[in-house]
């Protein structure tokens, strides 16, 4: 499972997000996506709304119901299964701390939230839509930052575990 999840995301980061990246060039070269940032305002959004023009909003939305709802799905995978197989190499079975193993479907879960307030935002425009524009830079921030934790705990679990086999014994 890990193997699968691993060639997966190695596909997809060496292919798909390439291709991804292309296919957005004609829209994002006038305003980058606020998405890909840490924090934007709701003006960033609108802003790129106004500056990408009909075509580039439209092909923001549909990226956001088709690459957008398959991503996810691969990347908290991937980290799903690195966080299960790194935190069981040095924790018991039935340990609480193997539930951090689980913060890749909260990162999953936010990435869909502010992906389905920015495709809103974007297939409103020029229309507002007040509430989530306001929420997509929180749901933003928060989906970065505990993706960063994921990456953080992962590295610190490889460490761990790699402690651990040295000692040959399991934390509890």
């Amino acid at each position: 499972m890990a193997l699968t999840a691993l060639a997966l995301f190695a596909v997809f980061t060496a292919v798909v997000l390439p291709a991804q990246a292309e296919a957005g060039a004609f829209y994002t070269s006038r305003y980058p996506p606020p998405d890909t940032m840490i924090w934007y305002r709701p003006a960033d959004l609108y802003a790129a709304a106004e500056a990408w023009e009909q075509a580039g909003r439209d092909a923001y939305v549909q990226a956001r119901v088709t690459f957008d709802v398959i991503w996810p799905l691969v990347y908290g995978s991937f980290l799903l299964v690195a966080l299960c197989w790194t935190l069981g190499r040095f924790t018991q079975p039935g340990s609480r701390r193997r539930r951090v193993a689980l913060l890749p479907v909260v990162v999953v879960a936010l990435d869909y939230a502010e992906n389905i307030c920015t495709a809103l935002v974007m297939a409103r425009f020029p229309a507002r839509t007040p509430v989530l524009a306001e929420l997509a830079p929180l749901f933003t921030v928060a989906k970065w930052v505990t993706l960063s934790a994921c990456f953080v705990l992962r590295g610190i679990g490889l460490v761990l575990a790699f402690v651990t086999m040295l000692r040959g014994r399991r934390i509890n």
